[in-house]
């Protein structure tokens, strides 16, 4: 009973998400709009400050936040490349890696230079995502996704958001930028997460 009145809730409302991020804001519509399901992205002068150790953590923190703001259903993310030679690096830090000011390519650049010996055999990573909605049921509800792959040695693909120029897809053994926007919605840690959502609905 509780999933059809969330799944009802969605459908007639729509939600928020925790977000101003383009290319997330894109993926999120491409997977939920089809469904009838409207997506909204964060007002331009939304914040959140993600202070948790954990993924799941800090995208509950932006989901209740945007919630408190609109009092409408919202979704939030927090996601991240995991390399396991690096101890899980740079995991929650992701968007932050290296500190202020750097840009994504800075940021790849970085994870590439301090793997540049790193065999293939443990080149191992993932990319995980959580999801936090907040206010469509009575509690928070999470869902995880993961999408597990190794990293390349160089930067590969037109497709370039955050990691996915160095990040290999076993499948097709190629990066997620070098995939299409509609392959990747199959494969990515995001799609995932997602559709433990819409399962739950």
């Amino acid at each position: 009973m509780a999933d059809s009145v969330l799944g009802v809730r969605l459908l007639t409302d729509g939600l928020d998400l925790a977000s101003r991020n383009d290319h997330k804001i894109k993926e999120f519509r491409r997977m939920l709009e089809p469904l009838g399901i409207e997506v909204r992205p964060a007002p331009h002068d939304f914040e959140a400050e993600e202070t948790a150790p954990d993924f799941r953590g800090n995208a509950f923190i932006k989901a209740q936040a945007l919630h408190r703001l609109t009092g409408r259903p919202a979704l939030a993310d927090d996601s991240g490349l995991v390399v396991d030679a690096l101890g899980g690096e740079p995991g929650v830090l992701s968007a932050r890696y290296g500190g202020a000011g750097l840009s994504d390519a800075d940021r790849t650049a970085l994870v590439l230079d301090k793997m540049r010996n790193v065999p293939d055999e443990r080149r191992t990573a993932r990319f995980v995502c959580v999801l936090a909605l907040v206010g469509a049921a009575p509690d928070a509800l999470y869902f995880e996704g993961v999408a597990e792959g190794l990293l390349a040695r160089s930067v590969r693909g037109q497709n370039r958001f955050g990691y996915d120029p160095i990040f290999i897809d076993p499948a097709s053994n190629q990066t997620f930028a070098e995939l299409s926007a509609g392959e990747k919605d199959q494969r990515s840690h995001r799609s995932r997460a997602l559709q433990s959502l819409l399962a739950a609905l």
